[in-house]
């Protein structure tokens, strides 16, 4: 019954033999010489017989399950390519040795890489005071850990498809209850055609080193190096980001549409960039859902351990404009070393400098409370430092000082993070 159910199932799928070929599910005579060569290798201790692990002389078998006999014999050396059992089931073998190949591309096609961060942070100042009693529901204490899960597979030499599964897990504040999230927040393919790389999907986006934006679009990018130079252009649109609404029913996005061009390169110990940016719709920083503009310049060089550099922003956004808001913002910084996870011992520490009127950023990368100040705009610094403790194993502290342009009301935020690759 068994036999026969495998039989119409090869079938159906089929892989089944010509008509001219042997049957592999076939049961072989019960006087076939095979059995007497296999009774042989069994008694020499060379091989069990059936893969369970018995060798059954008094029942038939298929040849197919001869086959695997005579593979295990092949790989342990007993028999030799131009053994008679090899020859009687060549086809059989080489089945197998296609499916055997098969799978194992198939695993390795598909790549899985992730990490783990467990993070605190404190924020405390009069403008979170204020923005926390308008807010209801937002605590100034974080605990949260996130897990991330990517996988790589491999469409061809050229293309790839990359994916990443996000799960957060709130043990203060927002989803204190024990509720957690589980998304897919990046899927994208990414590949060449001809001298220019194209991503296209929902990736992450970290635009004028993650000053104006740093987080997910759905889009299509280009890239073109030439030389030490490149070109990027970018056009989708900004997608959902619920860390600017406190409310799982909330999901309204940052911005609609938006495209952006940078050039830039790298010469020697010297990096140079500049964008153009516009958005439409802009919701964050108190933009009114109106258009927003900007444009930037910025500069670092790096002198053995040390990097420094600069950046300039403007940006246009009518609703700010029509209330007399500050256009325009600096950034500027000072780094030494750095951790690098495969490196234990490995340290470094930090510092920058912000002064960005609210036209400048949409979702900014820092881990300070810059949301606090919308219209207004902020200006403070950061301090931090970061060290390797194991392999694949970063802890990091950092420091937030801000204050709103024309408030001058603080935003302290104390960051730690404990970050583990895999």
């Amino acid at each position: 019954m068994k036999k026969n159910l495998v039989c119409a199932l090869a079938m159906a799928m089929g892989i089944s033999a010509t008509a001219f070929a042997a049957n592999p599910f076939s049961d072989l005579p019960a006087g076939h010489w095979a059995y007497g060569a296999v009774a042989k290798l069994a008694a020499a201790g060379v091989v069990d017989g059936y893969p369970d692990g018995t060798f059954k002389g008094d029942k038939t078998m298929t040849r197919y399950e001869m086959a695997q006999i005579v593979a295990k014999a092949l790989a342990k050396g007993a028999i030799g390519a131009d053994d008679k059992l090899v020859s009687e089931f060549a086809d059989e073998l080489d089945n197998l040795g296609v499916r055997v190949a098969k799978l194992e591309k198939n695993a390795d096609n598909v790549k899985i890489t992730g990490n783990v961060r467990l993070s605190y942070d404190h924020s405390s100042g009069g403008a979170v005071n204020k923005w926390q009693a308008a807010k209801a529901g937002r605590d100034n204490d974080d605990a949260r850990l996130r897990t991330r899960l990517f996988l790589t597979g491999e469409v061809n030499d050229n293309w790839h498809y990359v994916s990443m599964l996000e799960n957060n897990q709130h043990f203060i504040g927002q989803n204190e209850s024990g509720d957690d999230d589980t998304e897919f927040q990046r899927a994208y393919l990414t590949g060449n055609i001809g001298v220019v790389n194209l991503t296209g999907g929902r990736f992450q986006d970290f635009i004028a080193d993650g000053n104006i934006y740093d987080s997910r679009v759905d889009a299509i990018k280009a890239d073109v190096k030439i030389g030490q130079a490149y070109i990027t252009g970018v056009w989708g649109k900004m997608a959902n980001k619920s860390e600017y609404s406190w409310s799982d029913s909330n999901n309204d996005s940052v911005a609609d549409k938006y495209w952006r061009a940078e050039v830039g390169g790298r010469w020697g110990n010297l990096n140079m960039a500049a964008n153009y940016v516009r958005a439409d719709d802009v919701t964050a920083m108190g933009m009114g859902k109106d258009d927003d503009s900007i444009w930037t310049v910025g500069a670092d060089y790096t002198a053995g351990k040390f990097n420094f550099g600069a950046m300039y922003l403007n940006g246009d956004n009518d609703h700010l404009d029509d209330m007399g808001k500050d256009d325009d913002g600096v950034v500027a910084w000072l780094q030494y070393g750095g951790a690098t996870a495969s490196k234990p011992g490995s340290w470094g520490l930090f510092t920058k400098y912000y002064d960005q009127a609210a036209t400048t950023t949409i979702a900014h990368t820092m881990n300070g409370r810059y949301d606090v100040f919308p219209e207004e705009g902020f200006k403070g610094w950061h301090f931090g430092g970061n060290v390797t403790l194991a392999k694949n194993m970063v802890a990091q502290v950092e420091y937030f000082d801000l204050k709103g342009k024309d408030s001058d009301e603080h935003a302290r935020t104390l960051w730690s993070q404990m970050v583990v690759t895999f």
